[in-house]
């Protein structure tokens, strides 16, 4: 048998496995025997076909793995849509209470209320983004409220 088509054999069992386990090294490997295939199919001697196979599988486990690596674990942290407004700061455009008021958080102007039902926070406040409740921010004042801001009671 040819040894271009052990090296055929071993990346289609190597890629096999790779489907079923994930690792992602698996499926490098079987590139790299694809490359010693290659090779061996076009005429080089063995030891150019080991040298190959080992050329690309260090270069795909230290090179490409650690990178399929970053972008598969990085999924949760990606934080987009609303969920990726929580922690910024926003402006104060109509006074801020426990069921309405107006902020300008990213350029646009959204719904808010204040976390603390009893606080009101005045006009040009700076607000932290606590919560996204539907179409509305819940915020806490950044800084010490100014002068003008009151405690509610009701």
């Amino acid at each position: 048998m040819d040894a271009w088509l052990i090296w055929l054999i071993l990346a289609v069992g190597l890629g096999i496995v790779e489907i079923l386990t994930l690792t992602f090294a698996l499926g490098l490997l079987a590139v790299a025997a694809l490359v010693a295939a290659l090779l061996g199919a076009i005429g080089l001697p063995l030891a150019v076909q080991i040298i190959g196979f080992a050329a690309a599988a260090a270069a795909g486990l230290y090179l490409v793995r650690p990178l399929m690596q970053r972008q598969l674990h990085r999924g949760p942290d990606a934080r987009s849509g609303a969920a990726a407004l929580v922690g910024r700061s926003a402006l104060v455009l109509r006074e801020i209470d426990g069921d309405k008021g107006r902020i300008k958080l990213s350029g646009e102007e959204w719904s808010a209320r204040c976390i603390d039902e009893d606080l009101v926070i005045p006009v040009g406040a700076r607000v932290d983004v606590m919560e996204i409740d539907g179409a509305t921010a819940v915020v806490y004042p950044r800084e010490a409220l100014p002068g003008g801001a009151t405690e509610h009671t009701s």
